[in-house]
């Protein structure tokens, strides 16, 4: 911390001169309709082309030029631009409200923070994306998801069919860091993984880091999900929501103090179980069985914000979801995350923001069979957040801080028949971090960002920890009491990127960053499971580490209409975590000994095409990829692909405005088969029929194609109310593709084998209906 003080002194020091020629106008862009602020809006100023500033998560921005007299504009998308003239003789706060654009097409595809940010932007690997700004893409069962759609993104892919679970750049699902109000979601999935806990309805923002993120995010080797709930409207009440054929949604949102505070309440449901009783109730369905089945999910945010005065405001936020899945009382699985934020903003001048947050997650499951039987695993974080974000010139930000995160994994708490219970051994750490990173522009065409987090993670007491030796055996223990430190961890993460711009409309960008990951889940299934279990690193399990190197070349045309990016990037990864054969990873009090270590590597090209705006938009995205791990004891030691392996993907998104009421969409996607593991051969032990495996992953699933299409028909829309129909058809030409391939005897020739394959969805037309007022 004492380096990151001296750093940021020493910077500042050598602008104090150039800042004191200068003045700077800061303040807040919000929504004019309902007060939401209104992230990454920019600020450009027509006297002096390429200074400018944007909006940071909270809505704030500040700006440092030379005394005189400008003109600036605020720009945001499918906003109206907004532009004043000001004589800067002195340092000014100014607040601007935008309100929605009526003559341009509202742009529904995914956009940069500004409209030149794929060119001038130092970040690379990063995707924004605004909820309003999806509506018209297909969906599955009608549900709005945004962990399927940014699947149809460059080096981010889907981990199976319907699945909202995602890989990117090579990386394990767990590897993938999904925020909420930076609160951290454990498992995002709902039904197994067929719908994502997010509801569209309470999200204002995603960012999707894909390895290359700024000094202030850590924890996690492949990827941040940042995630802002909407603040609510301070202007008016508002209801709005959506009742579909498998869910519907109700939101609630209205001023605490007009002008100065609001909060938002939002819920969602579905309603499976409800359709099986009616459907009992009326003989229409006569099996018991059924009737008892609890099949659903329902979730709630909740947040609210007050603004105490120019510079204070405080924000309280919550998400609380939970599924269901069994017959009545005799089994089944309840699953489901928590999470809580409070934060404080703070400004201590026009230049310094600081944001304060206290942070609760909380992710658990209850399995359960009758009344006397049940096994409930929890993990938990409790956290301190503190960011400052020093604007200390036109040309430079300074953002440092630090975290504290104590994490407490209960592995299994097990109740057997009779009401004896075992309970496997806690783990308790703790996590802390410091950051500093430095964004400067060395002249209008050269800019680099760079900073370093520093990393420390300790397993703590109390308990018996033991070391395994190779074959799994344990070689020693020892006992600790609470709070006593068992390993320490400390690593440093260097981040650095540069932007040198080769023209007005093009750029050339490369990034390097080191992450490191100190919770690991283990999991032996192809899809989302809510009984995978999390693990600290331990003695015996060292942190895993990536090391992420990118070059890219960017490009826009036709004023900033369409933008095109191609990336090449190369991740080498240490300390991988493998399993032996015949694992047993579930209730089991030495899981460490099950598994092996070994290191990957991931490499691989993309390119991304989009138009933004018009009646026609959508983009195009390819994806050319390897992955591999190395292990000893596997594959005689040599490199295997990742089951996550795939050598191609392709998504193609087109989006077509009518008329005024009706907008049609259409999705096609592409992937590479998954690589699996197919017998080579057979043989019978004990009469049983056992195969003979091959080296892993050396199999390939078919390839998987479907094509989706969406209309969306606005039924009313006026001032005070609003309505419309989304109609959506999932896999349109109904192509076979595979889930799984289970092979067995074949029953006509016991000699013979068959490969049996298992489709999920040939075709799920849905449609849903939207209100607003």
């Amino acid at each position: 911390m004492r380096k990151c003080k001296i750093l940021i002194v020493f910077i500042c020091f050598l602008q104090t001169s150039f800042a004191q020629q200068h003045f700077t106008i800061s303040g807040y862009i919000r929504d004019a309709k309902n007060g939401e602020d209104l992230i990454g809006a920019t600020i450009t100023v027509k006297e002096l082309p390429g200074k400018g500033a944007a909006a940071n998560t909270y809505g704030f921005y500040s700006l440092t030029l030379p005394a005189g007299t400008y003109q600036i504009t605020v720009n945001f998308v499918g906003y109206a631009p907004q532009s004043q003239k000001i004589e800067l003789n002195k340092s000014l706060k100014l607040d601007f409200s935008l309100g929605e654009s009526v003559n341009e097409v509202g742009e529904v595809v995914i956009t940069s923070t500004r409209r030149d940010e794929n060119v001038s932007g130092t970040q690379m690997g990063e995707q924004k994306l605004n909820t309003k700004e999806i509506n018209n893409i297909p969906v599955f069962f009608g549900e709005r998801d945004i962990l399927k759609t940014i699947q149809l993104l460059p080096g981010i892919k889907p981990m199976g069919e319907g699945s909202s679970g995602f890989t990117v750049r090579g990386g394990g699902a767990d590897q993938n860091l999904v925020l909420l109000d930076e609160a951290t979601v454990y498992n995002a999935s709902h039904l197994m993984g067929f719908f994502s806990v997010f509801n569209s309805d309470a999200i204002k923002d995603v960012t999707v880091y894909k390895g290359n993120e700024p000094a202030i995010y850590g924890g996690r080797l492949s990827s941040v999900v940042d995630v802002k709930m909407n603040d609510g409207n301070d202007k008016k009440i508002g209801v709005s929501g959506g009742i579909g054929l498998i869910s519907s949604r109700l939101t609630v949102e209205g001023p605490i103090v007009k002008n100065k505070g609001s909060f938002i309440i939002s819920a969602r449901r579905t309603y499976a179980d409800a359709i099986t009783q009616g459907l009992y109730n009326i003989h229409v369905l006569r099996d018991t069985m059924l009737n008892k089945a609890k099949l659903f999910f329902y979730d709630f945010n909740v947040k609210a914000n007050y603004k105490i005065n120019d510079k204070n405001r405080v924000f309280l936020s919550g998400y609380f979801g939970k599924d269901k899945l069994g017959l009545g009382n005799a089994f089944g699985i309840n699953w489901g995350n928590a999470t809580g934020t409070l934060r404080w903003n703070h400004l201590f001048s026009d230049r310094l923001f600081s944001n304060t947050s206290l942070v609760f997650s909380n992710f658990d499951y209850k399995i359960y069979a009758g009344n006397n039987m049940s096994i409930i695993s929890r993990i938990q974080d409790y956290g301190l957040k503190q960011d400052y974000q020093f604007y200390s010139s036109d040309v430079s930000t300074i953002n440092y801080g630090f975290n504290f995160i104590y994490h407490r994994i209960i592995p299994g708490i097990i109740t057997l028949d009779g009401g004896n219970t075992r309970t496997l051994d806690n783990k308790n750490a703790i996590e802390n971090a410091v950051y500093v990173s430095h964004k400067y522009s060395f002249t209008d065409r050269l800019t680099t960002e760079y900073g370093l987090r520093m990393n420390t993670f300790t397993l703590l007491g109390p308990g018996t920890f033991y070391t395994y030796d190779a074959d799994g055996t344990i070689s020693d223990s020892s006992s600790y009491k609470k709070l006593q430190s068992v390993k320490t961890y400390p690593n440093i993460e260097p981040r650095a990127s540069l932007n040198y711009k080769l023209n007005e409309v093009s750029s050339l960008k490369t990034s390097y960053a080191r992450n490191t990951q100190n919770l690991h889940l283990l999991s032996n299934s192809t899809s989302i499971n809510p009984r995978d279990l999390w693990i600290p690193s331990s003695n015996n399990v060292k942190p895993e580490i990536a090391d992420q190197f990118a070059i890219g070349y960017f490009r826009n045309f036709k004023d900033n209409m369409f933008e095109f990016s191609s990336e090449v990037y190369y991740k080498n990864m240490q300390n991988q975590i493998g399993y032996k054969n015949g694992a047993v990873l579930n209730n089991n009090n030495n899981v460490e000994s099950q598994i092996l270590f070994g290191k990957g590597r991931a490499y691989g090209l993309e390119l991304f095409f989009k138009k933004k705006s018009g009646k026609f938009n959508g983009w195009i995205s390819y994806t050319l990829s390897r992955t591999e791990g190395k292990f000893v004891g596997i594959n005689n030691g040599n490199y295997f692909p990742f089951k996550q392996d795939r050598t191609h993907d392709i998504s193609i998104v087109g989006i077509y405005e009518l008329s005024k009421k009706w907008t049609v969409s259409a999705t096609w996607v592409y992937y590479t088969g998954n690589a699996v593991t197919f017998p080579a051969g057979k043989y019978q032990v004990d009469g049983q029929t056992q195969y003979y495996l091959t080296s892993p992953n050396s199999n390939r699933m078919p390839p998987y194609h479907r094509l989706d299409l969406g209309a969306t028909y606005i039924r009313k829309k006026t001032e005070k109310r609003e309505s419309s129909w989304t109609f959506s058809i999932y896999n349109a030409y109904m192509h076979d593709n595979a889930y799984s391939i289970n092979f067995q005897t074949d029953p006509k020739d016991p000699t013979k084998t068959q490969a049996v394959q298992t489709t999920l969805f040939k075709m799920v037309p849905s449609f849903t209906y939207n209100f607003k007022f």
